[in-house]
């Protein structure tokens, strides 16, 4: 229990009660807080510096090993004060499947048999007429068609007399080199078929010099050569004429 709290008036008159001594009043403390002269900021910025200078320190101690096993070795005693987790709670069960909804079939619908119709009278087919009896013509005798008589064969060309027959251009056969050196010579005469327009459309050897190449030579030269139109009672006619070719070698 607190003493008894005395004015200070009469504990000065009992320890002293002459002379009188007098004393003075201090002024009340200011509260905390109050008259520090921080702003809210400041004061704000120190709480965080202790903060932060309580962690340093604890994180220094941690660093320590002995400290660090103190720890881990109080660390159950504060699992242990920890509530254990709920239980889950249980799974909830499924709803109900809903019972199958069975139709019912409908009544069947009375059937009305419909009164039997009247069988139908039969129907006789009349028999068909007999077929006329046609009495077939006797054939006829195939009628024979003379074949055409086969065209007469044209006439043969005939031989142009050598009064008709003109040179327009001739051309020079030519002498083979063999046929020089092994001194071939002699005469071939040509057998030329002549058209209406003087043209040679056909040559032939009718008398060899007894030489090949000087045969096929003279026959090559007469194939260039242009005729005058050939006629006959002043008109134009077409036939075989000799035409003569001499190979010397005094050429």
């Amino acid at each position: 229990m607190n003493a008894p709290t005395l004015p200070l008036n009469s504990i000065a008159t009992r320890a002293a009660p002459s002379p009188r001594v007098a004393v003075s009043v201090l002024p009340p403390l200011p509260r905390a807080g109050s008259g520090d002269g921080l702003t809210p900021t400041q004061r704000r910025v120190m709480i965080a510096a202790i903060v932060a200078a309580h962690a340093a320190g604890a994180w220094g101690l941690m660093q320590i090993s002995a400290v660090r096993e103190a720890v881990l070795e109080a660390a159950p005693m504060f699992v242990d004060l920890i509530a254990p987790p709920a239980p889950p709670a249980p799974p909830v069960p499924p709803p109900p499947k809903p019972e199958p909804i069975v139709k019912k079939a409908p009544p069947p619908l009375p059937v009305i048999a419909a009164a039997p119709s009247p069988a139908p009278s039969s129907f006789v087919v009349p028999a068909p007429p007999p077929e006329p009896v046609v009495i077939a013509a006797p054939p006829a005798p195939p009628v024979v068609v003379a074949s055409p008589a086969p065209p007469a064969p044209p006439p043969p060309p005939k031989n142009l007399p050598a009064s008709s027959v003109q040179y327009a251009s001739t051309f020079e056969p030519d002498y083979p080199r063999l046929s020089k050196r092994n001194a071939e010579a002699g005469r071939v005469l040509v057998r030329v078929f002549i058209d209406e327009a003087g043209t040679p459309r056909q040559v032939q050897v009718a008398k060899s010099s007894g030489f090949e190449r000087l045969d096929a030579s003279a026959l090559a030269a007469v194939l260039k050569f242009r005729f005058r139109p050939p006629t006959e009672n002043g008109q134009p006619v077409s036939g075989w004429a000799n035409v003569p070719i001499d190979f010397g070698l005094e050429k």
